[in-house]
């Protein structure tokens, strides 16, 4: 029981009973911190009442901030709000002789520093719960908009810069560009280089595999639903009058 919890404190780190030190901070300068761990903690040393005795103890130096047992690793982190009670807790129950209890053997508590906890207060724990809006910059993206900062003044925008374009857009543009003038052209001879003044070398394209076709109109009023359409029938048949019936003669 807790009643029964006998301790020590230690003797000097000079001392040859002191047990060896396995922090890697320098005596001179150690690593200040507020976060401190307990290790090696035995099964029994995880009961609530127990751990609640251990807490009590520790916060005789300073109030803590956090004090987490951790069964599966067999430690304890605390952490204080001040570097100073922390260093005081590290520098005084580092190998502190744990007496015997519930039939168990005495205990050397080992105490180590552990990386900073940066302490929250309320205001920036209540605040770290809520997303925030974005930079000012970019406030008006969102909808509904953010309040407009202090100063904010309506402006006619910009308008959209129509300067650059796509390559694919261009590349568009520039093939429908080609088809529109191959259409108005038509099928010949394309001259691609022209000798100046009438000497020199010329470049002409003539594409022999175009289909020539002719300038005739076809008169869409002339096709009727269920006929052939127009482009696939350059012209519609004249209707012609059915030949005279033979007639019989009567003697």
């Amino acid at each position: 029981m807790v009643n029964n919890l006998t301790i020590s404190i230690p003797p000097s780190p000079g001392s040859p009973t002191s047990p060896p030190s396995l922090t890697t901070s320098s005596p001179v300068s150690p690593h200040r911190t507020n976060t401190l761990v307990i290790t090696r903690l035995p099964p029994h040393f995880f009961e609530p009442i127990i751990q609640e005795a251990l807490k009590s103890h520790f916060s005789t130096y300073g109030p803590l901030y956090a004090w987490a047992p951790i069964r599966g690793l067999a430690r304890v982190i605390l952490v204080y709000f001040s570097e100073e009670d922390a260093e005081m807790a590290k520098e005084t129950n580092d190998g502190l002789i744990i007496g015997e209890m519930n039939n168990s053997p005495e205990y050397v508590l080992r105490v180590y520093r552990a990386d900073p906890t940066p302490i929250e207060s309320d205001e920036t724990h209540e605040h770290n719960h809520y997303l925030r809006p974005p930079v000012n910059d970019k406030n008006f993206l969102i909808s509904p908009p953010g309040s407009p900062p202090v100063g904010w003044e309506q402006i006619r925008e910009d308008p959209p810069n129509s300067t650059p374009l796509a390559h694919d857009l261009m590349a568009a543009l520039r093939r429908l560009e080609i088809q529109e003038e191959q259409e108005r052209r038509g099928p010949g001879l394309e001259v691609l280089l022209e000798p100046e003044d009438g000497v020199g070398i010329s470049v002409c394209v003539e594409d022999c595999d175009a289909v020539a076709v002719t300038d005739e109109k076809v008169n869409e009023e002339d096709w009727a639903y269920g006929d052939i359409a127009p482009s696939r029938m350059r012209w519609r048949p004249t209707p012609t009058a059915m030949p005279p019936a033979a007639r019989a003669v009567s003697v």
